[in-house]
């Protein structure tokens, strides 16, 4: 049973590497979409559970992307000045599979927002941070931190 789930958390893993890869800058700008607005009764103060997405149409895009993609595998993400990504994993993602996944998200991140420096920050279920990867566009190079 242990062997099944955890060649399913494999094959998941792989596929949203693959899915990241092959397809986030064609599904970023397909459509033109209206600004994202909050529904009336909730500020922009920065409770938890109410924050957007992205502070951009097109950060709200991707992290509303990488959520719908991603699901049993990241329970919430944000796109700050669309160069930073914040990303919570859910429980069922093991230590080993933290780094694989945030390399995957940084260079789905890349072709979303392309010539940057970018920075993804992994946090625990319980919303510490656990790692974090940044992208220097100069060398092309990722750094765990």
């Amino acid at each position: 049973m242990k062997i099944i789930q955890h060649f399913h958390r494999i094959v998941t893993a792989l596929v949203l590497v693959l899915v990241l890869t092959t397809t986030a800058a064609c599904s970023a700008g397909v459509q033109a979409k209206q600004p994202t607005q909050l529904p009336s009764g909730i500020s922009r103060s920065g409770d938890y559970a109410l924050l957007e997405r992205g502070n951009s149409v097109q950060g709200q895009d991707f992290g509303n992307w990488v959520i719908g993609t991603a699901k049993g595998i990241v329970q919430d993400a944000y796109v700050r000045d669309n160069n930073k990504l914040g990303v919570v994993i859910t429980p069922q993602v093991r230590p080993n599979e933290v780094r694989p996944l945030a390399k995957s998200l940084v260079q789905g991140f890349h072709k979303n927002f392309p010539n940057q420096d970018l920075t993804v920050l992994m946090y625990a279920p319980d919303k510490k941070l656990i790692l974090t990867t940044q992208y220097d566009v100069q060398t092309n190079q990722i750094e765990y931190k």
